[in-house]
């Protein structure tokens, strides 16, 4: 990501880590409940268990894709058409987070698949100005 792209505000604040990623990959910012041992995503307000206040918590950034569909109406937020949304199985804490997939490589979808987490321009936000998106990759087969 150069530096005018990581310049360029979130779609919404507090679901994602920003720029850099020099020293660790992008992860989703989720929520974590310390008495219920809870993960969440994205981070509620209160637990709905025990209505204690979650603590911000870094989530892993792969997984493994459980499901997903592909999207040929006319996108929302500048978002390309068409566009994939995808669940995917967090790889260590069983959180299943909803995503976009990279438009890029749409024809990879499998069930099944080892995803990452990627950040970059993609679509508008609120205010129809370009903003960075989470969205899920394949991961790299060596």
């Amino acid at each position: 990501m150069d530096a005018k792209t990581s310049l360029l505000p979130p779609v919404a604040h507090g679901i994602f880590s920003m720029p850099p990623y020099d020293d660790a990959p992008p992860a989703l910012l989720g929520g974590y409940c310390q008495d219920c041992k809870q993960n969440f995503f994205p981070r509620p307000k209160y637990c709905p268990d025990c209505l204690n206040i979650p603590q911000e918590s870094a989530l892993e950034s792969t997984g493994t894709l459980y499901s997903y569909t592909t999207v040929r109406i006319k996108a929302p937020l500048g978002l390309p058409s068409p566009y994939s949304v995808v669940y995917v199985d967090l790889d260590r804490n069983g959180l299943r987070v909803f995503g976009l997939f990279d438009p890029q490589v749409g024809d990879q979808l499998k069930i099944g698949l080892k995803v990452k987490l990627a950040v970059g321009p993609l679509g508008n936000d609120l205010k129809g100005q370009p903003c960075l998106r989470p969205y899920f990759r394949p991961m790299k087969s060596n």
